[in-house]
């Protein structure tokens, strides 16, 4: 008899994105004329940057050839990118790399739900709240996160750090000590960042007690305030006790493309139950021998062309064309009486749903009325209830439409 993993019990119901799928699915079935316009999951729509597109076509050409074929690439990636990655992502803001401390990988999600692989069932972890569900569903699957209750929307062994309107969506310091911190900033799905000041007071709890901060910083392409950390390394002390993890998906348009980095230096210690210390750096890339048989040739030939100045110039303008549709989805939201956050430095807004309105409520009158989807903060976690996410990687036309008839019809 083949037992399951009763950890994936203790996980509720279906992932969020595809309980959302099931809903749009449901209401289309029986309003097939209605014209969804959908600002939910943080998919982009813009192609990817002509420079990608062309560096990829020669890439596949020479896998066609036997004199530039290629079979396997080394599984921590080929060096001719993570050269580029520390040379346009990492020097310019003081940041000392090794090209063996960049891993390049499929995606953030895949990096950041499989990194807790090297930490012991029993470390104590802290999460955001709200806060990207993988951090909290990989570990739930892995046996270290307790039992749900569904009463508080929450696991047992976590420790959660509000993010509040009464703190400005930013987390307070765990009041006891834990082991493991997901932090994302800027934040998905608040939109909001963290000062060099608060990311300093992150990384001196994360010193003091040997813990370990896991950085997402998927989002940092679209920082435009001045004075912004973009990297948690731009923090002294940061590489003593902190992992990040970065993407092509948003900023290159590579979400259906796949190919993301993660950055894990030698500096960086867990330990044994002697209290014996042991390279997390060394941990992951044994990891990645063993499970992990890297990104294609051409994908990473692609994603070398993002630094190009042809790829930088390219970007950009995919970036600015969504942060203008954050713009008028903040600005639009504000100007119907709504209560925002984000939008600014990240593409996402968070906005409050009116007269303490259920964020699972939210969605449905949304979608019936005004025929647009969001993601309700409830799936982000307990402190989500009573807010929404929308996102800019809509079209403009539908950016312009969402917004109208969220003012017409809600």
């Amino acid at each position: 008899m083949a037992l399951v993993n009763e950890n994936y019990l203790k996980l509720p119901g279906s992932y969020l994105f595809s309980e959302i799928a099931r809903r749009i699915n449901q209401f289309k079935a029986t309003n097939p004329e209605a014209d969804i316009i959908r600002l939910g999951i943080g998919d982009v729509t813009r192609p990817l940057p002509p420079a990608v597109i062309e560096a990829m076509h020669k890439g596949v050409e020479e896998m066609g050839k036997a004199e530039t074929f290629r079979g396997y690439g080394p599984e921590q990636g080929y060096e001719f990118l993570i050269e580029k990655i520390i040379e346009h992502d990492f020097t310019p803001r003081g940041v000392e790399l090794s090209v063996d401390e960049v891993f390049i990988s499929d995606g953030a999600k895949s990096d950041t739900a499989n990194f807790q692989e090297l930490f012991g069932v029993n470390n104590i972890m802290a999460v955001t709240d709200p806060v990207y569900p993988v951090y909290v569903d990989s570990n739930v699957m892995a046996g270290r996160t307790g039992m749900y209750d569904s009463d508080k929307g929450q696991y047992g062994k976590i420790v959660y750090l509000p993010c509040t309107e009464a703190n400005g969506m930013k987390p307070s310091l765990p009041k006891t000590r834990v082991d493991m911190i997901y932090l994302c900033f800027p934040n998905n799905p608040t939109g909001m960042t963290l000062s060099k000041d608060e990311l300093k007071q992150w990384v001196n709890y994360a010193r003091e007690n040997r813990s370990i901060l896991l950085f997402d910083a998927a989002y940092e392409g679209y920082i435009r305030e001045e004075g912004v950390p973009h990297s948690i390394f731009e923090i002294e002390g940061a590489r003593e006790v902190a992992v990040e993890f970065r993407s092509f998906s948003k900023t290159a348009g590579f979400t259906g493309t796949r190919c993301a980095y993660t950055i894990v230096p030698k500096d960086v210690k867990v330990y044994d139950s002697k209290g014996e210390a042991y390279s997390l750096n060394q941990l992951w890339l044994r990891r990645q021998t063993t499970k992990f048989n890297g990104v294609s040739y051409p994908v990473q030939v692609a994603a070398a062309a993002v630094f190009s100045e042809e790829g930088q110039r390219q970007i950009k303008e995919t970036i600015n064309y969504y942060m203008e549709n954050a713009r008028i989805i903040r600005e639009g939201l504000q100007a119907a009486g709504y209560t925002v956050f984000g939008g600014i430095n990240a593409p996402y807004i968070w906005m409050k749903t009116p007269n303490t309105m259920g964020s699972w409520e939210f969605f449905d009158k949304l979608m019936t009325n005004a025929h647009v989807i969001g993601t309700p903060g409830a799936g982000f976690g307990a402190n989500g209830e009573g807010y929404f996410r929308l996102t800019a990687f809509g079209t403009r036309e539908n950016t312009l439409q969402a917004i109208e008839r969220i003012k017409t019809r809600m």
